[in-house]
């Protein structure tokens, strides 16, 4: 597969088979993506990876909390930006729309929309979950890098036949993710990445985000 294949087939899938992913590809992805560019090759990036019954018992945990604490523990980070403006604040909204006009659910439909959201802490029902993290000291250049690297994890994934979801979402559980896995203190929780093989059959895989076009990013130079 070519890379520009692998970039235009990438989307977040929110459906995934109950067929497991093997440790041997899991480590293949992580070996070949650890490739990936960083400043002064620091290599910021920190995994903790879920499958099976480790998985099972994660989210088992989290569905309980969730009884008495649905928001969570409230992430160490801005998501999105405070004040978020136009155009990035109109995509946003026209990607959730679009997202749930895929699955049939109205806006004022609350319960549905709801219950969505909620697949995120399933994990979509990916089959293996990864975690990933950052030392607190470190600064947007090496969260830059971080995100370089899942990226690069997340092309590769398509090489093999898989997808991905990369879920911010998971930003809300930090305490929760860090007691499971028995992360330190110094790192910070950044997000979450679902990896397995796309239930094509679900309407929520239907999904394509739109892109800008090339001359409302780009300003030429000496061209």
């Amino acid at each position: 597969m070519k890379v520009s294949e692998a970039l235009k087939s990438r989307i977040t899938c929110r459906a995934y088979l109950d067929k497991p992913v093997s440790e041997e590809t899991v480590r293949e992805l992580i070996e070949v993506a650890k490739y990936a560019p960083s400043g002064g090759n620091l290599q910021p990036w920190n995994v903790d990876v879920l499958t099976g019954a480790k998985l099972a018992e994660f989210l088992a945990m989290i569905a309980e909390k969730q009884k008495t604490n649905p928001l969570g523990d409230g992430s160490e980070y801005d998501i999105y930006p405070k004040g978020l403006g136009d155009p990035y604040r109109a995509r946003r909204s026209k990607c959730g729309e679009d997202m749930y006009a895929s699955i049939g659910v109205a806006r004022d439909d609350k319960a549905g929309r709801l219950s969505h959201f909620l697949r995120n802490f399933e994990a979509f029902g990916a089959p293996v979950l990864m975690f990933f993290s950052v030392e607190r000291y470190m600064g947007p250049p090496q969260w830059s890098d971080v995100g370089m690297f899942m990226q690069s994890l997340m092309l590769l994934a398509r090489e093999h036949g898989l997808h991905t979801s990369a879920q911010e979402a998971w930003a809300i559980w930090p305490n929760a993710v860090r007691e499971f896995i028995g992360m330190p203190d110094d790192r910070m929780l950044f997000c979450g990445l679902g990896l397995g093989y796309m239930d094509t059959s679900a309407a929520v895989n239907t999904l394509r985000t739109e892109r800008a076009p090339f001359e409302e990013i780009v300003t030429l130079h000496g061209f």
